[in-house]
């Protein structure tokens, strides 16, 4: 059984604020989010562009690291990602 991985990604919405969310399907996810069918944050705000995507292995990992990611400042968010040796975006 192959295990497909899942994806922590940010993106900025239309007023530069940002959004990091988790999905095993990266490009459906991101349509969702570009047709404002996606989460009531990103649908408010307008979604822009995605800046940054890191593969993990599970969900569980995803939403750990994603938890982890919310606690944190603007600045230090994109830090975290850019730090980040599996970033695919």
């Amino acid at each position: 059984m192959i295990k497909e991985p899942w994806f922590v990604y940010i993106l900025e919405c239309h007023d530069e604020s940002l959004y990091t969310g988790i999905t095993n399907n990266l490009e459906k996810r991101m349509l969702t989010h570009k047709n404002g069918k996606g989460s009531k944050y990103v649908r408010a705000k307008g979604f822009k562009q995605i800046l940054h995507v890191i593969t993990v292995n599970n969900k569980s990992e995803a939403a750990k690291m994603e938890y982890q990611i919310k606690q944190l400042e603007r600045n230090d968010k994109i830090t975290f990602f850019m730090k980040h040796l599996d970033l695919l975006y």
